[in-house]
Parts: structure tokens; C-alpha cells; sequence
């Protein structure tokens, strides 16, 4: 679920650790604008509501796919996409979750979301741009609220949902504006509407057709305003979506107490992933009754999950993981009694094609007309420390992979 009302954080800017110098007009890189629209199926493109996305595509690069990180919500991916890090590592694991020390960490618990000890395992990188003496800017993007590792982004501002996506383009473009010392040279901007409408009315409604009319307007703003600025054919601009949304029928619901006697458990999430801590000496019947086969779910020991999600080793991630098929959803007779299930979901196994995200890239550095395979969303990162010539912190992705995106002299 899109990150709608969760940011309690100070508004403004508060000052970071020491930094280095500052970066000379003939030393700095070219700006870079990461773009976030939440929930954007890669295939969505296809769809003809986008002409200013598809423009981007056609004259810049454009994958196939993109596969998100497992699990394929919306907090650990954006982490991923700024850290380089599959969720396992840099801690932030669902958008639910159970932390030994910490307590519980979850969409609506603003004084979590803000306290920098849930982000710290990790090193964003607008914290690298900052340290090596860029500025940096961002619009809505989890974790960039508060402090992590002793700095945040020059510019930000605390999460506000009724920002129209014409308003987050001009704020974008203001802060292009200002004097040299003080502009930007990376930057994001989010975008939420497409996510809200796919779960709302699932992602085949004309409600999800007419969000990306609308944020693809904005995206023609935002294009339109760069040019007026001469930057448009300065700027590299990638723009992705965090995973993809399915259809999730409201008969297809798997109950827990169904399964088990949920005094026997501390569930830390449902939904499209569930997870659980069996109680003292409640063990042995929890893990008999889920770890068996299931028609819809799978249930694993966190120490059981394929190696292919790389997830189960932080200590966050719950002692027993279950996925649901996708469009399927994990929940208990108390909580359906007192709500809905929404006709669209995501967070299930991210190689699932309805799970998968967008990439595209235009700017200086990309080269024309190119189309590239699917590939991971952990290897973005390394392809923006590249263009931003800064050091790459550790991080599970590859810039080899993703280096022919580039014209040969900005590899």
C-alpha cells in the first residue's frame, strides 16, 4: 500500500554532519531526477494513457521489465531503489513489522516511520551526495524525512497526500531554481495516485487509466518546464515504479484462525504477506498447522525461504513467512468483520509478471531508442552512484549489468 498519511516529520530543512567541500560548476555531474509512480505495471505503458512516459521511452531506455525486490511492497522497494540493498539487508523488511528493540514499525505509526534507527542499517543515496559535497532534494520518499546516519536531503518535505501531482512538479522545478550553491543535484519525485486507484478499483479500472492520464500530464509539465530552463537535454531522468498490482477478488481471502488458534501467535502483518511469531512452547502446533501444504499459501521457517527472494536472514523478518498467491490475501475473521478487502493488491512473489515495475531512462547519459531485458531493481543504484560519480556503498546490485544503458562515453 502507497505510503498515504503516514510522514510525521518536521517541515523544512534541519542541518546534516559535516560535509564535504562543496563541488565546483565544473566539477559537479549532471543533475539526476529519480521518479518514483507508485504501482506502475510495467505493461501499464502499453495502455496509450502516457504519450509524455512513452516519449521518454522512445528517445531514451526503456526495460522490458523491472523485477521489484521481494516482498513487493511499497516501503522496502523504494529503499532498495536509493540503498542498492534487497530488503533482508537494509532492514526495512515489510511495511509491517517487528523490530527485537525497536517495537513495532508500521504505515500508520508516525513516530516510527520517523525515528531514524529503522532506516540506519542502510545508507540512502542522497546521505553519499550529501557527504561528497552535492545537494539533494526529495519529494515524498520513505525515509527521506528524517535523519539517517546524521544527515537528510537539503530540500525535502513531510509527506502531504493533497499535493496535486502538478504542485509536487512545480516544487521539483523551484527548487531547480535556486541559486547555484544551493540547487540540487539529485533529486526525487513520487507520485502515489496510480497505486491508490489500482487498490481501490483493481488495476484493470478506468480509474487506474485516468491516474496515469493524470500523471503523465504531469510528467509533460515537468518536461516542459526543463526545457524552459535549458535542462532538459542536461538532466539524466530515470523514472520507475516501485512493483506492479493485480486483480485480488474479495472471495479470495485465506483465514488464519482457520489454520490456527491465534493465541498462539504475534502476527506482525497479513495481507499479500504474513508473518508470525509463534508464543512460548507454541511452536510445534503453529508450524504443523501452517508449514504443511496450503491450495493458496505457502508458509516457510524464515531460515526455509528460497534462496531466491534473499530474505529471512534480518532479524526483523518473522520466524514463520506466508505468501498467498498472488491475488489471494492472508487474514482473520475479526479483521474482515470490520473491513474491506481492496480489488487490487501487490506484495506477492515479485517474479510474478503482474508484479512487475517500470524502468525507463532519458538523459546526457543513455543512449537512444534502446530497449533491455528485465533485470532487478537492486542494480539502480549503482547506476546512479555512476552518473553521479560518487562512491557506491555496499549493495547487492550490479553496474555491470546495466553499463550498456549508457552511450560509451559515460560508461
Amino acid at each position: 500500500m502507497a505510503f498515504l498519511s503516514i510522514f510525521l516529520l518536521l517541515a523544512g530543512c534541519a542541518g546534516n554532519a559535516p560535509r564535504a567541500p562543496a563541488t565546483t560548476a565544473q566539477t559537479r555531474p549532471a543533475p539526476l531526477l529519480l521518479i518514483s509512480i507508485d504501482a506502475f505495471r510495467a505493461d501499464y505503458l502499453q495502455r496509450g494513457f502516457t504519450p509524455n512516459l512513452q516519449q521518454l521511452a522512445d528517445t531514451g531506455v526503456r526495460a522490458k521489465a523491472m523485477q521489484p525486490a521481494f516482498p513487493s511492497l511499497t516501503f522496502p522497494n523504494h529503499y532498495t531503489l536509493v540503498t542498492g540493498l534487497y530488503p533482508d539487508h537494509h532492514g526495512i523488511v515489510d511495511n509491517n513489522m517487528l523490530d527485537p528493540k525497536l517495537g513495532r514499525f508500521s504505515l500508520g505509526n508516525r513516530k516510527a516511520v520517523a525515528d531514524p534507527r529503522w532506516w540506519n542499517e542502510a545508507e540512502p543515496i542522497w546521505v553519499t551526495a550529501d557527504k561528497h559535497g552535492l545537494k539533494t532534494a526529495t519529494m515524498f520518499w520513505p525515509g527521506s524525512g528524517t535523519k539517517i546516519r546524521g544527515y537528510r536531503p537539503d530540500h525535502w518535505l513531510p509527506y502531504n497526500g493533497k499535493l496535486t501531482p502538478t504542485q509536487r512538479v512545480d516544487r521539483v522545478l523551484q527548487w531547480l531554481d535556486l541559486p547555484p550553491g544551493e540547487r540540487p543535484t539529485f533529486l526525487t519525485l513520487y507520485f502515489d495516485r496510480v497505486d491508490h486507484e489500482g487498490h481501490d478499483f483493481g488495476p484493470d479500472s478506468p480509474q487506474v487509466d485516468a491516474a496515469m492520464h493524470r500523471i503523465d500530464a504531469a510528467i509533460g509539465r515537468l518536461i516542459a518546464g526543463l526545457k524552459q530552463r535549458g535542462l532538459y537535454r542536461r538532466m539524466n531522468i530515470i523514472v520507475v515504479s516501485d512493483h506492479g498490482m493485480a486483480p485480488s477478488p474479495a472471495s479470495h481471502v485465506i483465514l488464519l484462525d482457520k489454520l490456527i488458534d491465534l493465541q498462539d501467535v504475534t502476527i506482525t502483518s497479513m495481507g499479500e504477506l504474513a508473518g508470525l511469531i509463534p508464543k512460548p512452547g507454541r511452536d510445534a502446533a503453529v508450524e504443523a498447522a501452517l508449514l504443511k501444504p496450503h491450495p493458496h499459501m505457502h508458509c516457510w521457517k524464515k531460515q526455509d525461504i528460497p534462496a531466491r527472494f534473499h530474505y529471512g536472514s534480518n532479524p526483523r523478518v518473522p520466524p514463520i513467512v506466508c505468501s498467498p498467491q498472488t491475488g489471494w490475501d492472508i487474514s482473520t475473521s475479526g479483521w474482515l468483520a470490520t473491513h474491506k478487502t481492496t480489488p487490487g493488491s501487490h506484495g506477492y512473489d515479485n517474479a510474478d509478471p503482474l508484479m512487475r515495475a517500470l524502468f525507463i531512462a532519458h538523459g546526457p547519459a543513455f543512449r537512444d531508442g534502446l530497449v533491455v531485458p528485465e533485470f532487478p531493481n537492486v542494480d539502480v543504484y549503482p547506476l546512479m552512484t555512476h552518473l553521479l560519480d560518487l562512491p557506491a556503498q555496499p549493495n547487492d546490485g550490479s553496474y555491470d549489468a546495466v553499463k550498456d544503458m549508457l552511450r560509451p562515453d559515460a560508461r
